[in-house]
């Protein structure tokens, strides 16, 4: 794993992956060197206008790619299942469930849920669940979804997901990402009980430039918050492409253990790709079991074929 960069991706030829937020950062570069390896992907998007922007920009960096726009709103359950019932392949190599928000002030998706719970992890337990069948029949299908070391800040609190108690905005995206380990550490068990080959991992990239960073400060008008996030991208972060690294290895290295967390090598800050800490209430069997029965019943998203 040592110096694993992207020219180590392996070839993706007859590969479809879809990548969730891939108009920009880490999606978009995960999404552009799937490509550049043959992958045929879906760019997943919520903005339509970036999306197709995102795509075009993919095509011109990467002539011949294979690179589509599709319209998911991970805020919207509505939108969610329009994109899965409009997926257009009978397989599904990979699904990278990337996309995110970042402490923003409080606020609800359009189904009520709290907004970084809802997005972070309600949408993308939905997408992953509505789209399994295509993964399930996909030899040596992956999902990875991208987390943050900053879930050590914050356990998931079972009996309140939504925040309703007490709303902090960084406390509150803590226990999404959390909700994203759990999730992993959940699909992985009962992948693996249901005797499937479909590997269920996790990356996160670090301290990597995007536009994530800034959205929150930006929304409560704070602008020196704002300003201070711009500094610290420039000076001190690595690069969106630096940060992919972690969910490229997590989805396409060979051997990925499954229930893996792959983070960047040094403090878990920059370099390439290596297995990252993670809170060991992440990997939780009672935990995990709980968030999975709550996630059902709200998004009203059942995992059948991995039951009986």
């Amino acid at each position: 794993m040592s110096g694993w960069s992207a020219q180590d991706v392996p070839g993706q030829s007859g590969r479809v992956a879809v990548v969730t937020g891939a108009n920009s950062g880490i999606g978009y570069a995960t999404a552009r060197e799937l490509a550049r390896r043959g992958a045929r992907v879906l760019l997943a998007c919520r903005s339509e206008a970036r999306g197709v922007a995102a795509r075009d920009q993919l095509v011109g960096e990467v002539p011949g790619a294979d690179a589509e726009f599709a319209h998911l709103d991970l805020g919207d359950l509505a939108s969610v299942r329009e994109f899965a019932t409009a997926y257009p392949h009978d397989r599904l190599d990979l699904l990278v469930n990337n996309a995110g928000v970042m402490a923003l002030p409080y606020g609800t998706t359009a189904d009520g849920f709290e907004t970084q719970f809802g997005t972070n992890h309600l949408g993308h337990f939905a997408l992953t669940g509505l789209l399994l069948p295509a993964l399930l029949v996909t030899p040596g299908a992956r999902v990875v979804t991208v987390s943050s070391p900053m879930h050590a800040l914050a356990n998931i609190d079972i009996t309140d997901l939504n925040s309703e108690r007490r709303y902090r905005r960084w406390i509150a995206y803590a226990r999404s990402k959390t909700a994203n380990l759990l999730f992993v550490h959940e699909l992985a068990r009962r992948l693996a009980g249901h005797g499937s080959d479909v590997i269920a991992a996790a990356a996160h990239p670090g301290y990597a430039a995007t536009n994530l960073q800034a959205a929150g400060p930006r929304m409560a008008g704070r602008r020196t918050a704002e300003r201070l996030m711009g500094v610290g991208n420039r000076f001190f972060a690595q690069s969106a492409d630096a940060g992919a690294l972690p969910t490229l290895y997590a989805a396409t290295a060979p051997d990925v253990p499954p229930d893996s967390f792959t983070g960047p090598s040094l403090a878990g800050w920059r370099g390439s790709p290596a297995p990252t800490w993670r809170a060991p209430w992440t990997r939780d069997d009672r935990v995990s079991q709980r968030l999975w029965t709550a996630s059902e019943e709200l998004t009203g998203v059942t995992y059948d074929a991995l039951k009986g």
